[in-house]
């Protein structure tokens, strides 16, 4: 397994534009929380309990963000958390309406992505290694967190893989 530097690292040289990052601040995690409302809706009984898809997805999530950085992974763990908990109102609709406004929502946030990667003038980076799937709301959390001035040592590896961001 590549270590959190060299995904992140990868990730970035796709994510250069200061414009494309900023499409992947709303994006992603709407595409996320629209991947949480499909997946509420499939139940799964696990002993005296039943599950749903999104927490197996929280769940699996979370572990491989752990064992990539146990800070960064436990605020995924709430992020994450959270939105799962917003998707149940959503997963709870009628059927119909359920998968309109999953996939009307995961729609909106690929054309968000889409126009991001327009200004950057670069593929998403899933095209070419599909674990940009997943890599991408870390991505979006680290950003966050480089400005408000925190992980610097992580934002520096990150430009030393990557380079330096554009406007």
């Amino acid at each position: 397994m590549k270590t959190l530097q060299q995904q992140l690292g990868n990730y970035g040289l796709y994510h250069r534009s200061k414009r494309n990052v900023l499409t992947h601040f709303f994006g992603i995690p709407l595409i996320v929380y629209a991947v949480l409302c499909l997946l509420a809706r499939i139940y799964l009984p696990v002993a005296d309990h039943v599950i749903n898809g999104a927490h197996v997805f929280v769940l699996a999530t979370v572990i491989y963000y752990l064992l990539l950085n146990v800070s960064l992974g436990l605020i995924m763990a709430v992020i994450l958390v959270v939105m799962s908990i917003a998707a149940a109102p959503i997963a709870s609709l009628s059927f119909t309406s359920w998968l309109a406004v999953s996939i009307g929502v995961f729609i909106f946030g690929w054309v968000l992505q889409f126009i991001g990667h327009y200004f950057e003038g670069k593929k998403p980076a899933f095209v070419d290694d599909l674990i940009g799937l997943i890599i991408g709301p870390l991505f979006v959390l680290v950003e966050a967190l480089f400005l408000l001035g925190l992980y610097k040592q992580l934002e520096q590896q990150i430009t030393d893989i990557a380079g330096p961001t554009k406007p």
